[in-house]
Formats: C-alpha cells, sequence, structure tokens
C-alpha cells in the first residue's frame, strides 16, 4: 500500500469531488435564484383556491373539508381544486397522504384556462405505489412522451412512497419548459420541452379518500 501523505491526499480529494458531483446530479436544478416560500394553502380556508366540480348539483364543499390544518377529499365526485393565480418558473413542495384504502390523484401542472373533467395539463401523478408518473392530458405533450398512444410516462426509479398512513411530500420544479419531481427525496421523473409552460395548479378528486397539507411555492429564475 502506497503510504505517501500527498498520495492520500489526493485520493481524499478525488473521492469528496466524486461525491460532490454526484449530489449535484442528484439535485437536478438548474434554477439561479430562489424566492421567498409563499404558502398555498393557510390550513384554515381554500382562500386563493377555486373549487371546480362538473355536477352543477354538487357541492364542492363537502368534498374539500378543511380540518386541523388539512385538506381532506372524499375523492367523489370527480373534480380538483386550483390555484385562482397562474404560475411559472416555480418550486412546488406538497404533502399527501392516503386516509383509508389508497387509490389515484393527481398534482395538474400548468393548468389551461377551460375548466372541464379533465383539464389540458400534465398531471403529476398520485396513484398509490405510481407517484411521479407523468401523464399528458388534453393534448399537451413533452420530449420524454414517446409513446402516443399512451398518454402515460412512468416513474423512473422505483415506488418511494412511505407506507399507508404517512405523509409523502412531493418537490416539483417547473423551469421554463422542463419539469422534474420528486418524491421523498426521489428524482422520478422528467419532462423536457413541454408544449404547456404556465398555468393553474390543481389537485384532484378522482376517487378515493387522500389529504393535503403544506403546499407552498416559491419563484425560481433559471439560469441563462
Amino acid at each position: 500500500m502506497n503510504r505517501n501523505p500527498f498520495f492520500l491526499t489526493i485520493c481524499i480529494m478525488s473521492i469528496f469531488l466524486s461525491l460532490t458531483t454526484v449530489n449535484i446530479k442528484a439535485d437536478e436544478t438548474c434554477s439561479a435564484e430562489k424566492g421567498e416560500w409563499i404558502q398555498l394553502f393557510d390550513g384554515k380556508s381554500l382562500q386563493g383556491w377555486v373549487q371546480f366540480i362538473p355536477d352543477p348539483n354538487a357541492d364542492p364543499s363537502k368534498t374539500w373539508i378543511i380540518k386541523d390544518g388539512v385538506i381532506h377529499c372524499t375523492g367523489n365526485p370527480a373534480g380538483y381544486i386550483r390555484t385562482d393565480k397562474k404560475h411559472s418558473n416555480y418550486q412546488l413542495q406538497l404533502e399527501w397522504r392516503w386516509a383509508g384504502s389508497p387509490g389515484n390523484s393527481g398534482v395538474l401542472l400548468h393548468v389551461q384556462d377551460k375548466d372541464e373533467v379533465w383539464p389540458k395539463s400534465i398531471e403529476a401523478q398520485l396513484m398509490h405505489e405510481n407517484a411521479g408518473d407523468f401523464w399528458v392530458i388534453g393534448g399537451t405533450d413533452f420530449e420524454e412522451h414517446t409513446n402516443k398512444d399512451d398518454r402515460r410516462v412512468p416513474k423512473r426509479a422505483d415506488c418511494s412512497e412511505k407506507k399507508l398512513g404517512e405523509w409523502n411530500q412531493y418537490d416539483i420544479w417547473c423551469e421554463g419548459d422542463t419539469i422534474r419531481v420528486f418524491v421523498n427525496g426521489v428524482l422520478q421523473n422528467v419532462a423536457h420541452k413541454c408544449t404547456v409552460t404556465e398555468g393553474y395548479i390543481a389537485l384532484q378528486s378522482e376517487g378515493a379518500p387522500i389529504e393535503f397539507r403544506n403546499i407552498k411555492i416559491r419563484k425560481i429564475e433559471p439560469k441563462k
């Protein structure tokens, strides 16, 4: 074994630089500046959100219920809540968990102006064990969506969701025409050259009880 101090120093520096490079690649972010976090959910009401259910006779307040700082969604009927303002170039964080038997839901990104089920957008999937999948809705598209017969683009890694009943975190970066999604810190998917780059953010009611909390956003400025 070479015990030369200079040799050992070079080895240690090489390992450190290697680990640093891995961490940078894992982060997969390219924003130059980040703004202050803004809470999209105040923990008490749906102020700042628009509730949409296509059935005019349905009462949205029976689908979306606020209690103890958590948004409780019954899952029925199908519909969503969306922000009342459009967003672009942002980092979005939120937490979710299944209230009972797991099912389906999603975070709709870059939702366009027409409210309908389902609106033109790109979905970051929340279906149990499929969080991190992308779905194209209403004619949206991106580079990695190569199979035009399937609107789904599966996640890249193994499922990184926590045990049922535990809170999961979605960390979503929308930078220019690129979207990156992390599930509990694991990079699960990337979409490049998205055909929509700005719009509302929506949370789906899609058949199963689900809960949301700690929904926040901050502006980012992509590197030029």
